[in-house]
């Protein structure tokens, strides 16, 4: 048997509801020769008679009844899902690494999910470059910005100063950079650059910790801790130098050659992404001349 067309069912479900033909035209925004001929087309498709006319009334058979109310209750869930459909939220994917996220980007997501509740985001804390399909942007580090196959958009630079914890300064007198010298340096490559830069003596003899930790969020917990100086992005920790949990002792900052960069896909432009990119990037400039 060959299926009715849903806007036939349609039909069939309002004349039943409305109890005439002509009153389920004017519902439907149909003549009721329209409804007439749709109505009887269904009959020859289902092979079976829906309505018997009774004087001037069309009366519909038990069998129209039920096929109507099951017709009814199906395109009842038809338009629900449709109205779920148009009213889903997009969902933004975002990876990046554990200290972006933590120091800079969930803060700020969060304002943008108040400010932007039609879309959701949904955040990946990895510092592993994840397979295309699994994220929309990802926030990554590196020197050049180049990365096959993605368009890179830069965020802000890898600042890098020394920190302490306020009880450690308070315990010496960080005047000059060679005053480090009583301290002790929490493992950083970039810290021989960043001492030569700051003008430090080259007798002066500096002594590191024997543990090094894998990532800025630790050495930033171990000097909070007072295990020693770290040397960490200030971009990054700028809020907990706000709340004192952190001292920068020194003006001097070294810029490391490494960025943080937004990607996108090549080609990408869904304009939520698009939208979440600038805002992102604002939110980066911003956050630059707050530094200054």
């Amino acid at each position: 048997m060959k299926r009715p067309s849903v806007e036939s069912l349609r039909v069939l479900g309002e004349c039943v509801r409305s109890g005439s033909f002509a009153a389920a035209a004017e519902t439907l925004f149909l003549t009721p020769a329209a409804v007439s001929l749709r109505i009887r087309t269904l009959e020859q498709e289902l092979g079976k008679t829906l309505f018997v006319r009774r004087g001037p009334r069309v009366v519909p058979t038990p069998d129209a009844m039920a096929l109507a109310r099951r017709v009814d209750g199906a395109l009842g869930e038809i338009d629900l899902a449709l109205e779920e459909f148009r009213c889903a939220r997009p969902i933004i994917r975002i990876t990046a690494p554990p200290t972006f996220v933590s120091r800079w980007l969930a803060s700020r997501v969060e304002r943008y999910q108040r400010d932007n509740p039609d879309g959701a985001i949904e955040l990946d804390v990895s510092a592993d470059l994840r397979s295309k399909d699994s994220f929309d942007i990802a926030i990554r580090t590196g020197k050049t910005g180049r990365w096959p196959g993605w368009q890179a958009h830069a965020l802000f630079p890898v600042d890098l100063t020394p920190m302490l914890s306020a009880d450690l300064a308070s315990r010496h007198c960080l005047r000059h950079v060679s005053d480090l010298a009583n301290c002790v340096l929490l493992p950083h490559p970039d810290w021989a650059r960043w001492l030569r830069e700051a003008g430090a003596a080259e007798d002066v003899r500096f002594q590191y910790t024997g543990i090094e930790y894998p990532s800025h969020d630790l050495n930033a917990d171990a000097a909070v801790a007072g295990n020693g100086v770290a040397l960490l992005p200030r971009q990054l920790f700028k809020p907990m130098l706000n709340e004192g949990r952190l001292v920068a002792p020194f003006d001097h900052v070294i810029g490391d050659p490494h960025w943080h960069f937004a990607l996108l896909h090549e080609g990408e432009t869904r304009p939520e992404l698009t939208s979440l990119l600038v805002w992102l990037c604002s939110q980066a400039g911003l956050a630059d001349r707050l530094a200054a």
